[in-house]
C-alpha cells in the first residue's frame, strides 16, 4: 500500500501515482505527456482512468494500461481501478504540458 497524507484527496493521490509512471520511449511521465484524459472517482472509491497513447502502435499498448491499473489499486481507499483506452481525440503533442515540452527541448 502506498502511504500518502491525510489532508490530501484521493483524486491528488492517483495524479501523484500517475505522475510516477512513465512512457519507456520517453523521459516524462505520462500525466504531463497528456496522455491521461480523464480520472473519475465515484463515491465507492472506484477509479476510472481514460486516457490514450502516443499512437495505436505504441509498443507499451499492452503494459502501460495495465501497469496504471496496478499502481492506482495500490494507492490506499481505492477499491478497484479500471483503465480505458481511447484514440478520441488522438494523442497530438499539443496535449503536452508545458513541463513536458520544456524537458524534451521543445520550447
Amino acid at each position: 500500500m502506498e502511504e500518502f497524507k491525510d489532508d490530501i484527496n484521493l483524486g491528488e493521490n492517483v495524479v501523484k501515482v500517475l505522475k510516477g509512471i512513465y512512457d519507456p520511449e520517453i523521459p516524462v511521465d505520462i500525466y504531463e505527456l497528456g496522455l491521461i484524459y480523464d480520472v473519475m472517482i465515484n463515491e465507492d472509491n472506484d477509479v476510472k482512468v481514460l486516457m490514450t497513447l502516443t499512437s495505436p502502435n505504441c509498443p507499451v499498448a499492452e503494459t502501460l494500461p495495465r501497469e496504471v491499473e496496478e499502481k492506482i489499486t495500490k494507492i490506499e481507499h481505492v477499491k478497484s481501478c479500471e483503465v480505458e483506452i481511447t484514440f478520441d481525440p488522438p494523442w497530438s503533442k499539443d496535449l503536452m504540458s508545458e513541463e513536458a515540452k520544456l524537458e524534451l527541448g521543445m520550447l
